[in-house]
């Protein structure tokens, strides 16, 4: 019979904050934030056309960084052009992301990146 040791560890629980939305596989990829970020976890970004940099998305923006791209792994302070990790493809809930403002509606946000894209957004008891 094997006797196992205790443990001073303390059971705690766990509460998942149920960012992704399905289980399609996560990819990551690293590209450069641009200066000047200081973007929490999961920013939807884009990329500026001209310097290949990416920022927080903004559907107003007119150099390129208006369509969103990629999701930022982690919470990341761009004081210099600094390079960071971004899903590129998976499902995520929506009301996990952070977003521009302009990004104020679940139908907007659902409808950032596309149907047919590698970024899949989802709301869950979403219908409208």
């Amino acid at each position: 019979m094997t006797t196992l040791a205790s443990s001073n560890l303390a059971a705690g629980t766990f509460t998942p904050d149920q960012r992704y939305a399905g289980d399609a596989d996560l990819i990551s990829n690293n590209f450069t934030l641009a200066a000047g970020q200081n973007l929490a976890d999961l920013a939807v970004c884009g990329r500026i056309t001209a310097s290949g940099l990416l920022t927080l998305c903004n559907p107003g923006a007119v150099d390129g960084s208006q369509v969103p791209v990629a999701i930022l792994v982690e919470a990341t302070n761009a004081v210099s052009d600094t390079a960071a990790a971004f899903y590129v493809a998976g499902e995520f809930n929506i009301d996990q992301l952070t977003w521009h403002p302009s990004f104020n509606t679940d139908a907007l946000r659902l409808a950032a990146f596309g149907v047919n894209g590698s970024l899949i957004m989802r709301k869950p008891g979403y219908s409208g």
